[in-house]
């Protein structure tokens, strides 16, 4: 009888993750994602590709991991001499284009960090219309080896 608790709740896992299909994220995929790993729990910085390979534009608004107290996307850029980042809500991909989570450009910043070098990280990149697409990001030293 337990066995068949466990294959119906199974079943009923499977059938509901293809109800929604609004929530998957289709066409969309994250490349070379990585953290960079700073001593004494300072923010890290995450990085990768997303490329959106589908017909209509995204928007990412957001992004999500158990690594992290709280994860933003930050932009990093300069005005007057002066360099630094910001807070950003959304960032908007055209379709068939590539974006380029990067050092001194658009970033995660990892709040509280939990990693430990040379791990994996799961990393939930959250998009205006509900849709999720979830990558593992490896852990790196402050020169990104």
């Amino acid at each position: 009888m337990r066995i068949e608790q466990v294959s119906c709740a199974a079943l009923l896992a499977v059938l509901l993750a293809g109800a929604n299909p609004s929530l998957a994220a289709d066409g969309l995929t994250v490349t070379d994602g990585w953290f960079r790993a700073l001593p004494g729990g300072v923010p890290a910085g995450g990085y990768f590709t997303l490329h959106n390979g589908s017909a209509a534009a995204v928007t990412l608004t957001g992004a999500q991991s158990p690594a992290c107290a709280m994860l933003m996307l930050h932009q990093s850029g300069g005005a007057g001499g002066m360099s630094g980042m910001r807070h950003v809500a959304e960032v908007k991909l055209p379709p068939g284009e590539d974006l380029a989570f990067a050092p001194g450009s658009y970033h995660l910043m990892c709040m509280e960090p939990k990693i430990t070098m040379g791990g994996q990280v799961p990393v939930t990149l959250v998009f205006q219309d509900g849709a999720r697409l979830t990558a593992n990001f490896t852990v790196r030293n402050a020169a990104g080896k």
